[in-house]
């Protein structure tokens, strides 16, 4: 069975940093695209960062970029987004996803569409105080 599970959510002061973790279970990375999204109260589900372990292509929401990464350790079958710079717009709750679907045509912006992913984490909340 595909599982994901993310870890590493919090409160953090704006400004500070934390890394939110993402473990899969049931299959390898190399095949899959994993993506992290977050949603805010009232708001909808949108895409922050995307990797796709085939070609190695990363994809950032312009929101984030220059603030946030996404990396991976596929002997741990661990995705990360390193969050840094935080501010209370962050705040949301934020779901790992994987996606099975050939996602290497698409462009950025395609690859952080949550219909593209059919395996999803429960959560976890981030929390950026002003």
């Amino acid at each position: 069975e595909v599982q994901v599970v993310e870890s590493g959510g919090g409160l953090v002061q704006a400004g500070g940093s934390l890394r939110l973790s993402c473990l899969a279970s049931g299959f390898t990375l190399d095949d899959y695209t994993i993506g992290w999204f977050r949603q805010a109260p009232g708001k909808e589900r949108e895409g922050v960062a995307s990797i796709t372990m085939s070609d190695g292509v990363t994809a950032l929401a312009d929101s984030v970029q220059g603030r946030f990464t996404i990396s991976s350790d596929n002997a741990k079958n661990t995705v990360y987004l390193q969050m840094n710079n935080l501010t209370p717009e962050d705040t949301a709750v934020y779901y790992c996803a994987a996606s099975s679907l050939w996602l290497e045509p698409l462009d950025q912006v395609g690859r952080l569409l949550p219909v593209h992913y059919d395996s999803w984490g429960q959560g976890t909340q981030v929390t950026v105080s002003s």
